[in-house]
């Protein structure tokens, strides 16, 4: 039986959970700022040996590809580990079968995952390479809902009298719609890291992106609604740390000839920019995700209370009728 406590704790691990998921996907976007994905030729093993046995340390100074592919394979090995224990425990705590379900579909995603990154290495392809990045944020997203899902406002949507959002379609449709564009625009943004094009779509992509973000984040403060105020301050905060990196990713890749600096192709500064950026893109993405879920669950609980009174009024008979019913007879 599932308790409010055991959601916390629950809740709790999952949020562990996605920050353990932070060091793959850190090291990953590292390791394709560094065009490092083939710094080992085979897989699951590196360099014929085994992987949690590869003196991986003695590359720091040595091989810096191999040290940073190597730390994305043991990585992505840990996020494994923490996702069998998101299972076992959801399966303990859980009684929402749905949830459990959704818990098993992590792991599988996870485990399908490392197939994908291995699959990367023995077919040497970008495309997998790029397919392996967006599908880590799907993962990174899925888990932190995962975390919203068994919190302990989930169930009452803020758990504070609210206004009904049911009538505002408007706002349903803004948080629908910001998430397909911001999750389009990764995909844009992984055609420019894997595959090398693309560039001006997602500059595009980027303004339509923002624009639909900050429509999104007014519409959630004006509903008054602190589960959303909350969320849509998060979703502000990304927002703008990832487009000051996106200008700063541009700049240390192309150069800014106004100011006189040039751009030097793999210079600490335009490793840092890129890196952080492609992570950047991901948290832009979970806190749309995170902000759609509360707008979709503040819709279906509005729509089950309207359901419920339009029950009971239905059901309450009128004075007329009881009136007919008393005297025995139609008035």
């Amino acid at each position: 039986m599932t308790t409010a406590s055991s959601d916390r704790w629950l809740s709790r691990y999952a949020v562990l959970t996605a920050a353990i998921a932070l060091f793959p996907i850190g090291m990953g976007a590292l390791v394709t700022t560094l065009d490092a994905g083939m710094a080992f030729l085979d897989w699951p093993t590196s360099d014929g040996q085994n992987m949690f046995l590869y003196p991986w340390l003695q590359d720091f100074h040595a091989n810096r590809d191999k040290f940073v592919e190597h730390g994305h394979r043991l990585a992505g090995s840990l996020i494994g580990m923490f996702s069998i224990g998101l299972v076992a425990l959801t399966l303990k705590r859980e009684s929402r079968g749905w949830v459990r379900r959704l818990a098993i579909g992590i792991l599988s995603a996870v485990v399908l995952q490392g197939l994908l990154g291995g699959f990367r290495v023995i077919a040497d392809a970008r495309v997998a390479a790029l397919v392996h990045g967006l599908f880590a944020s799907l993962i990174f997203s899925t888990i932190t809902l995962f975390a919203l899902v068994t919190g302990s406002k989930w169930t009452t949507g803020g758990q504070a009298p609210r206004p009904s959002v049911s009538g505002s379609s408007g706002l349903k449709f803004l948080a629908i719609a910001n998430l397909v564009v911001v999750f389009s625009q990764s995909l844009l943004g992984g055609f420019v890291r894997h595959l090398g094009f693309a560039l001006h779509e997602h500059l595009g992509g980027a303004i339509l992106a923002t624009v639909l973000s900050v429509a999104l984040i007014v519409s959630s403060w004006r509903s008054g609604l602190a589960w959303l105020r909350s969320a849509s301050v998060g979703l502000l905060i990304v927002l703008l740390v990832q487009l000051v990196l996106g200008a700063g990713a541009w700049v240390t890749r192309f150069g800014f000839p106004t100011t006189g600096y040039v751009a030097v192709q793999q210079a600490p500064e335009q490793i840092l920019f890129r890196t952080a950026h492609a992570v950047a893109a991901m948290f832009v993405l979970m806190t749309s995700a995170q902000l759609a879920a509360r707008v979709l669950r503040l819709n279906w609980l509005d729509r089950g209370a309207r359901f419920q009174r339009a029950n009971q009024t239905v059901s309450r008979p009128s004075t007329l009728e009881t009136c007919s019913t008393l005297a025995g007879g139609p008035v």
